[in-house]
């Protein structure tokens, strides 16, 4: 497998894509290839801190970096030469098998979109993460790829969040939500309503309506919701669980009877961290576009990049895409009888 790094995209690139592309060449010989795009220079000193002379890292040099404030698709069409449009075109040329960035996320969508185009039979890429339930760990799509989704983009997520499920986390019939303010299917907007009479007409498990506590107290294996409402749950969900470990941190230092409790329980502590630590999870992919393309947290720790690295890894193994454009033809087959 071969993957290209955006070398210069994050809040701490490229100290961390660097580190967390040594932590991968150190764990999987199955890596054949790994592309950093970037400033030569820049790189090559990174990755002389770490002592990595491996053969496999291959740097291509670019002269531009976008911009997080910068708008995503002027950024793409404007910044040709940007680590992170290198990045894609590698992608794109057939040299890399899929792209991992953690910068502009808005741009790592555009680049995608416009370089590789979609998939066959999906009209819009959406944004799949993972978020961990009360009893396992669910897919929500879209995250914030698509915030003006149409019915049809929004039955194509499901499909694709679906495949993720099933061949990514293992769920052989993974039931999907729709996210709304109600359980009844009269309930939410004439948007949701619509979604709803469509989902209910396919072949997917459709579980019917979820709520915002549905999440952790009733899950679903797939939430299927537009980009904006999306991204405003994720975001809400990871600051909760940052502010939860901050108040638990400043009780259980209150006392000495509180830390030595803490010091006893320090391993279930531990495993809830890891559990909601978004470090472990990487990245999010853009599915939907042809080629594998991971998304990593702007503030992404060199374990994440690690991590993100791994996903794209298992994409190209698990042959995601192509799955998806077989669900996604059984689906206008099984519409059209």
């Amino acid at each position: 497998m071969k993957i290209a790094l955006d070398g210069m995209g994050g809040d701490f690139a490229p100290q961390n894509t660097v580190a967390g592309s040594v932590m991968l060449l150190a764990e999987n010989p199955r890596l054949d290839k790994l592309f950093l795009t970037g400033d030569e220079p820049t790189l090559r000193a990174e990755l002389a801190k770490h002592h990595c002379k491996d053969p496999r890292v291959e740097i291509v040099h670019t002269t531009q970096v976008v911009e997080m404030s910068e708008h995503a698709v002027e950024a793409v069409r404007k910044k040709k030469d940007s680590s992170l449009s290198r990045a894609v075109d590698l992608v794109k040329s057939g040299q890399a098998d899929a792209v991992v960035s953690a910068g502009h996320t808005g741009a790592m969508v555009a680049a995608t979109t416009i370089k590789l185009r979609t998939l066959e039979g999906v009209e819009r890429p959406g944004i799949a993460t993972f978020l961990p339930t009360e009893r396992n760990v669910c897919v929500l799509i879209d995250a914030g790829a698509n915030v003006d989704a149409r019915p049809e983009h929004m039955m194509q997520y499901a499909i694709m969040g679906t495949v993720v499920s099933k061949h990514v986390l293992g769920f052989s019939n993974p039931a999907v939500g729709l996210m709304s303010i109600g359980g009844e299917d009269i309930k939410g907007s004439d948007f949701t309503r619509e979604i709803f009479q469509l989902l209910r007409s396919s072949k997917l498990n459709f579980r019917g309506n979820v709520e915002g506590h549905d999440l952790f107290e009733n899950p679903v294996e797939v939430v299927l919701c537009d980009g904006f409402t999306g991204n405003v749950v994720l975001k809400t969900t990871e600051a909760t669980a940052t502010a939860v470990f901050h108040w638990l941190k400043r009780e259980l230092k209150a006392s000495p009877v509180r830390m030595a409790g803490a010091w006893l329980a320090r391993n279930a502590f531990r495993a809830i961290y890891n559990k909601t630590n978004y470090e472990m999870y990487g990245g999010s992919p853009l599915v939907g576009v042809n080629g594998i393309a991971i998304i990593a947290h702007g503030s992404s720790s060199a374990l994440a990049i690690k991590n993100a690295l791994r996903v794209a890894g298992e994409y190209i193994e698990k042959r995601i895409n192509p799955r998806i454009v077989e669900a996604i033809r059984d689906f206008h087959e099984a519409s059209s009888r």
